[in-house]
């Protein structure tokens, strides 16, 4: 088709027959007075004035005359913008976007949960050495409705370096507290009065329209408009051609409803028809292209009118450099749709009704839902939403999901059974756990409603939801049960899962090796973590990864502190790099490291990992997580000589241990340090009722044995305490973490053998816990049960562990911990390439099966292989694995000790 012409800003002639037309661009006003207003400005700017006073063009113009393009990030808030995560992200773009903030700014990747406190800590340490000034503008800040966005927007501002300038754009005032920059001198305003435009401002409007008033008609027009600069373009919008420009501006008047009028009388009904159609059926969009304009008028050409309407200024907006998407001003916009639904409100549903399938074919689940909901095609949001629900959510947009939700009426999720497991879903996410599985039943109730082609995809999202509640109960039993449905190779080949096959299966592997983790499954905690590691790396899902590198830290400090210490920092590394260090997963890695510090004696780092978990993990989501962080503070509350703190700390994992289905791995670990603290705090005859009524089950495990051993010490009877601890030593009661525990154990041997006055006893005893300590370097016990005397006989024997002695008795003395030697670096770095084959050599997998996990040749994985042997120095493949746990590449081995 021929695009018709666009009668807007047009020179005269081209309306007259004098020639073919020409879309003119609007030369730019010169508002030099305002121009020396923001290039004086104080730190902060705000530009508070209505829709259509000029705000975003004055900044456009501003930047472009001061040559600030780029030291001059732009961001521009969306329409009722409630995604905290999305407004953050714009920003760290836009600042990346400018020359000094390229090379600071570090880049961000959503995730679910995101803490836009944590984005602007990192913001402002990034923009801490900043040197050269940068704006940041952000414009239409009133769109931005949430509340928690604002507050850290404030932070931003409060904190930021001086050299980082703001310009803010709203329509009204917003609570930033900005009332103290004013006290401080650091505000500057420009309001609706500083706007309005000047006799010469409006001349030169008018003159760029290829429009003519006389001085009288001019001023009448500015008088009419109060120098609005809407106002004044739609005016000029109307003036050309106008055969009486002067009558016309003189008649023109003043309140919104009337240049609506005027706007849709003297403008829109003017245009060719495809142009007014496009106008009129694309006015239900936020964003438009072409092609997305042809779906909505069923013609083509929609591209070209829309970048003449751009280049006219018609109230059409560009949003890329390649001019490809655009948005109506939202002015204009708001009276298209009134327009549209004055003259054709029964179009209304079918034109969502194409924008949703347009948009659901071009790869846009969650605008293809928005105009689904508009349009009243509840069933047809619900499938789409339900498709796409965790790719949404593994791509960390759980908030749009969660927005998405809530925009059924209830009645529409109660009745419908994949809605009803999506806001299962959500409110699993949310630490909701009553009601996710009120949701739940109500989903498994109502799949027999389900069409036949749709009711094995839902049966999968619902075993993904009993995976996931059953995981988060410690409920281990069902987690099997739900993981083998999602592992069962080539059960669903037909499900439309949309891509989600292996997602769901690095999902399925995880989450399994998180629910061994707490119920002392270590062995396949660890082969399960690394499966859906090494998978979700090779599928790019790096939260997901990061969520199995802090589990598996945690597997490592079963076997060994010192790996499990490396293992937790890279897990914190990877956060690093994604902007994910105050993420609530990120709370299982600090709470690993808080646990190996403990172990040490690091009794100051751990306190520094315990903030940093208490501060991120979210017990209610995460309970057994939740459990080992109390423990762990416990632990240090213990060695500090705070029984009070540690006793309140030991309660709340026993509370959380009773909401776990399977018992945790460190329940009995956990219950022995409480009971160890209260016959610390004197409380002697409560610990021996909560033994008497221990069933023989619970006293049998070895950890409550040393409990009760610490308990007859404090009697004072050292025989009865050999005779309970004789089980844990000769381990016919095993403790859970065994070098740990049976140091633990054989310390207080040693004091009961020196308390009795057997001193090769003592000593053998002391050399044991010392031969079990040694290698991880664990002093923990020996600050829980200090026993100087007995370590300064021992170090005058012969003994192997002289330093080991040194370091405890200087601990005991208050000296600081001695500082750990770092693993010493590879001489060449990994590849990324050979970091992925090395994830995958301790499954025992055989290279031809590892190249078809990677879809590489089986050539390749071999080459890779030797690469990694020749950087490691090694020959063969355990012994690559060996040296990479030892240098923190791998997780340590559930076999090691």
């Amino acid at each position: 088709m021929q695009v018709p012409d666009i009668v807007l800003f047009a020179h005269p002639q081209s309306l007259t027959g004098g020639g073919p037309y020409q879309p003119v661009t609007r030369a730019v006003v010169d508002r030099g007075a305002l121009f020396g207003r923001l290039a004086g400005a104080n730190r902060v700017t705000q530009i508070t004035a209505p829709p259509g006073s000029g705000k975003t063009q004055l900044l456009r113009s501003w930047i472009g005359e001061a040559g600030l393009a780029e030291r001059a990030g732009w961001v521009s808030v969306q329409r009722q913008e409630r995604d905290a995560q999305r407004f953050w992200i714009s920003v760290i773009e836009a600042l990346r976007a400018t020359a000094p903030g390229s090379t600071r700014v570090r880049s961000l990747t959503p995730a679910p949960d995101l803490d836009g406190w944590a984005i602007v800590e990192r913001l402002l340490e990034d923009l801490g050495s900043l040197e050269d000034r940068v704006w940041l503008v952000i414009d239409d800040l009133h769109e931005l409705r949430s509340t928690e966005a604002l507050g850290q927007l404030e932070l931003l501002l409060m904190r930021s370096p001086a050299q980082l300038r703001f310009v803010l754009a709203t329509r009204h005032d917003q609570r930033l507290g900005l009332h103290r920059l004013r006290l401080e001198g650091e505000l500057t305003e420009i309001r609706a009065a500083d706007l309005r435009f000047t006799l010469p401002e409006a001349r030169a409007l008018l003159d760029g329209a290829g429009v003519t008033l006389s001085e009288v008609a001019l001023a009448q027009l500015l008088e009419r408009t109060e120098g609005w600069a809407a106002g004044l373009r739609l005016a000029a919008l109307s003036l050309a051609g106008h055969p009486d420009p002067d009558r016309f501006a003189a008649e023109f008047s003043g309140n919104e409803r009337t240049v609506a009028e005027y706007l849709l009388a003297e403008v829109l009904d003017r245009q060719p028809e495809p142009v007014r159609r496009l106008l009129l059926r694309t006015s239900v969009l936020d964003q438009v292209n072409g092609p997305l304009a042809d779906a909505l008028t069923e013609v083509v050409g929609g591209e070209r009118i829309l970048q003449d309407l751009e280049e006219a200024n018609a109230f059409v907006v560009s949003l890329d450099a390649r001019r490809l998407w655009f948005r109506y001003h939202r002015l204009f916009a708001e009276l298209l749709q009134l327009e549209l639904r004055r003259t054709a409100p029964a179009e209304l549903p079918a034109l969502h009704e194409a924008a949703a399938t347009w948009y659901a074919e071009h790869g846009e689940p969650v605008e293809a839902v928005r105009h689904a909901q508009a349009a009243g095609l509840w069933s047809v949001a619900a499938r789409l939403l339900a498709d796409h629900w965790f790719g949404l959510y593994l791509d960390g947009r759980a908030a749009t999901a969660h927005d998405l939700l809530t925009g059924f009426p209830a009645a529409a999720v109660e009745a419908d059974a994949e809605l009803a497991a999506l806001m299962a879903a959500d409110e699993l996410n949310g630490g909701a756990l009553p009601q996710a599985q009120r949701y739940l039943a109500l989903a498994i109730e109502k799949s027999t409603s389900v069409p036949a082609h749709r009711r094995e995809s839902l049966q999968l999202r619902v075993a993904v939801l009993r995976l996931l509640l059953a995981r988060q109960r410690s409920d281990r039993p069902a987690v099997v049960e739900e993981a083998q449905r999602l592992l069962a190779p080539g059960e669903h080949p037909d499900t439309p899962l949309l891509g989600l096959g292996e997602d769901l299966r690095a999902l399925a592997l995880i989450n399994l090796g998180i629910a061994e983790l707490w119920t002392v499954r270590l062995d396949e905690a660890e082969r399960h973590l690394q499966l859906g590691v090494a998978l979700a790396h090779r599928i790019e899902r790096p939260f997901l990864e990061f969520t199995g590198l802090a589990h598996a830290a945690n597997v490592a400090n079963m076997r060994s502190y010192r790996l499990g210490a490396q293992y937790g920092r890279q897990a914190i590394e990877v956060a690093r790099q994604h902007g994910w260090t105050d993420e609530p997963i990120a709370g299982i890695a600090y709470t690993a490291l808080a646990a190996a510090a403990l172990a040490q004696g690091r009794l100051e780092e751990t306190e520094a990992w315990a903030e940093h978990a208490e501060r991120t993990l979210q017990e209610e989501v995460e309970p057994a997580a939740g459990l080992l962080l109390h423990h762990v503070r416990g632990g240090l509350e213990l060695a500090r000589g705070r029984h009070q703190e540690a006793l309140v700390a030991l309660r709340s994992a026993e509370r959380l241990a009773g909401l776990l289905v399977t018992p945790h791995t460190l329940a009995n670990a956990a219950r022995r340090w409480l009971l160890q603290t209260l016959v610390r705090m004197g409380e002697t005859e409560q610990v021996e009722r909560a033994f008497a009524e221990m069933d023989a089950q619970e006293r049998d495990a070895g950890e409550l044995h040393t409990a009760l051993a610490a308990l007859r010490l404090a009697q004072g009877d050292p025989e009865a305490a050999t005779i309970v601890l004789a089980p844990v030593l000769d381990n016919s009661a095993p403790v859970t973490n065994r070098n740990f525990g049976l140091s633990h154990a054989f310390l207080l041997e040693a004091i009961a053998r020196d308390a009795l006055g057997e001193t090769r006893g003592a000593e053998h005893a002391l050399e044991r816990a010392l031969d079990l300590a040694e290698p991880d370097g664990i002093l923990h016990p020996f600050l829980v049960y200090p026993a100087p005397g007995l370590l300064e006989r021992h170090s005058r024997h012969h003994t192997s562990h002289a330093s080991l002695i040194a370091e405890i008795l200087n601990r005991l003395a208050g000296g600081s911990p001695t500082p750990s030697p770092e693993p010493e670096p590879l001489p060449e770095p990994l590849s990324d390439s050979e970091k992925r084959i090395l994830r995958y050599l301790p499954t025992h997998l055989s290279a031809p099966e590892i190249a078809g996990e990677l879809y590489l040749s089986v050539h390749t994985v071999k080459s890779h292989m030797r690469h990694l042997y020749a950087k490691l120095g090694t020959h063969q493949r355990a012994e690559t694995v060996e040296r990479a746990r030892g240098l923190g590449l791998l997780a340590p081995s559930s076999r090691r000790r």
